[in-house]
């Protein structure tokens, strides 16, 4: 790695060190041209999968998108940030896990429909309804006999 002081193209690691969560590695290094040193951070670079959506076009991922669905559909329900953030963790930890380049909006929406279920049925269905595009009171029916049925 190039020195960040005199650009010599060659510096000594001289020690590292793994991160607290595992996630990166911090590494002091050495210029033996000007003798300084720095530090440098090392991290996997991992990039999510290309969104298609229903239409055919394809975005990238934005984690905020789901960040907004989850706070809307949770809007005035007694579920704190921290769980929130867990579950959208879960959903890349899963998306990365597919390996694949391109996923599906429709995933995308049944993986925080599936963790809606598991923080507060309530905010299910009021995702449901709008990401099902419910027409009539009998598909929120349908709705919650579906979540009571996967809670028993």
């Amino acid at each position: 790695m190039k020195c960040a002081f005199c650009g010599n193209p060659d510096t000594q690691v001289i020690d590292s060190r793994v991160s607290e969560d595992g996630s990166s590695i911090r590494r002091r290094r050495r210029c033996p041209a000007c003798d300084k040193r720095f530090t440098t951070f090392e991290t996997a670079d991992v990039r999510m999968p290309q969104v298609v959506k229903t239409a055919g076009h394809r975005s990238e991922f934005d984690i905020e998108k789901v960040r907004t669905s989850f706070l809307r559909a949770l809007h005035k329900r007694p579920v704190s940030t921290t769980l929130v953030d867990e579950a959208i963790d879960r959903i890349c930890h899963k998306l990365l896990q597919l390996g694949e380049r391109e996923v599906s909006s429709r995933q995308i929406g049944e993986m925080v429909m599936n963790e809606l279920a598991r923080l507060d049925k309530v905010a299910y269905v009021r995702f449901a309804s709008v990401y099902r595009s419910f027409q009539d009171i009998s598909e929120f029916t349908d709705a919650i006999k579906e979540i009571q049925k996967s809670s028993h």
